[in-house]
């Protein structure tokens, strides 16, 4: 069994950012890198300070270059269990059957992404289908657009989309579920509604070509905006007693990223749904540092 002094699970934007952060104040850190990023699909990450427009992999491949002057290990294992031992450390079984602990932990483990059950929809993820505007709207500004949704949700993505690009049409497969006062909004904005069934989407290796109806129709369109439901991607934060939103999807966390449970910190994708490399990112640093200086504190008090 392994002592470290903090265990970082997830090895993306919040959990690099938290990992350079504490080699840097000299403690021992353990990375748990459980597979690709959320992002890992799309060829661009934008928004991101400095990197705009970067592949996600390249951004992530400097994040580990830079953490290697310190004294942190980076492993590419997943951690299956959690658990409190009788001192008070936590206790991680990973999935090669190995034990580490530490005193504090730091889950970046994300959410993951349920799309719609459209045939074709999942190859374009990332690559033609995207959920947020401030990271790829801009690229999309002239473009022909696709909203896929209905009811409320897909009314207000409807309506924040139009400002990137008046060229837009919202597709709601099947009845829209739209207020009265809302259809006659999207009239104004000259979005049109679409609530014939949607049969597939349809594309070649390189781009997305048209959404293709039951009714052997089609609609033209270069990108689509999707609002998936979410989960948390790993149910550590569940195992160790940690307190969710109302919602049951993200884990509550305070501005500095700590939990309900004492020395369980959460970061990044996984404690709400505005989602952006940089914010994960940022919140990584800011708990980072938030831990380093209690234990700071605590322990000169204690010596």
């Amino acid at each position: 069994m392994a002592h470290y002094d903090m265990i970082i699970v997830g090895a993306s934007n919040a959990g690099l950012s938290a990992a350079l952060v504490l080699g840097r104040a000299r403690r021992r850190v353990l990375v748990l890198d459980g597979g690709p990023a959320r992002n890992a699909p799309a060829f661009h990450s934008h928004s991101f300070f400095t990197r705009d427009g970067a592949a996600p992999q390249e951004i992530l491949r400097i994040g580990r270059e830079q953490l290697r002057p310190y004294q942190v290990e980076i492993c590419a294992d997943q951690a299956h269990q959690a658990r409190f031992t009788s001192t008070g450390d936590c206790e991680l079984t990973l999935g090669s059957g190995a034990t580490a602990t530490a005193a504090t932990l730091i889950l970046a483990t994300g959410v993951a992404d349920t799309l719609p059950e459209v045939p074709g929809l999942a190859d374009f993820w990332g690559r033609g289908i995207y959920h947020c505007p401030y990271c790829h709207g801009w690229e999309n500004r002239h473009s022909q657009v696709a909203v896929y949704g209905r009811g409320e949700a897909g009314y207000q993505q409807a309506v924040h989309l139009h400002h990137w690009s008046p060229r837009l049409t919202l597709c709601t497969d099947g009845p829209a579920d739209l207020a009265p006062a809302q259809r006659e909004h999207l009239q104004q904005l000259g979005v049109g509604v679409l609530e014939k069934p949607v049969k597939a989407i349809d594309g070649t290796a390189k781009c997305l070509c048209a959404i293709l109806f039951d009714d052997g129709s089609r609609q033209s369109l270069d990108a689509m905006f999707v609002r998936p439901v979410q989960r948390q991607r790993s149910d550590l934060a569940a195992q160790l007693g940690c307190a969710f939103t109302p919602d049951g999807v993200y884990v509550q966390a305070n501005e500095a990223g700590l939990t309900s449970v004492p020395n369980v910190y959460a970061v990044g994708d996984m404690t709400g749904p505005y989602q952006q490399a940089i914010l994960a990112a940022a919140s990584g640093t800011r708990a980072a540092a938030t831990l380093n200086n209690e234990l700071i504190f605590r322990d000169s008090v204690a010596a």
